[in-house]
């Protein structure tokens, strides 16, 4: 059974950074396509960054430049994580975010760690 759990939201100024982190289980997340989306409230949910099994990544225009999605070291504890490092953030980043797969046509979704960028 595949699962995905995200961890690393909270509450913080903007100008701020955080990094979130998606576990995966089930799955081998370097052979697996990756991605992290957001929803706001009262907004759809949209991709943010995206990593293919082949390294290729892609980053919505909105956080181009200040966020980062990488894989664990295949080789440590952390093989089977995701991270998305978001650095200037700001308000409108204020989100929901989820982490999700593909696991043959079918779509896994963790529950989702909320981030608030608030003064």
């Amino acid at each position: 059974q595949v699962q995905l759990v995200e961890s690393g939201g909270g509450l913080v100024q903007p100008g701020g950074s955080l990094r979130l982190s998606c576990a995966a289980s089930g799955i081998t997340v370097r052979l697996n396509g990756m991605g992290w989306y957001r929803q706001a409230p009262g907004k759809e949910r949209e991709m943010v960054a995206s990593i293919v099994g082949g390294g290729t990544i892609n980053y919505a225009e909105a956080v181009k430049d200040r966020f980062s999605i990488s894989r664990g070291n295949p080789r440590g504890n952390a093989k089977n994580t995701v991270y998305l490092q978001m650095n200037s953030l700001n308000t409108e980043d204020t989100a929901v975010y989820y982490c999700k797969t593909n696991v043959y046509g079918r779509e896994i979704w963790g529950q989702g760690t909320q981030v608030t960028v608030s003064s």
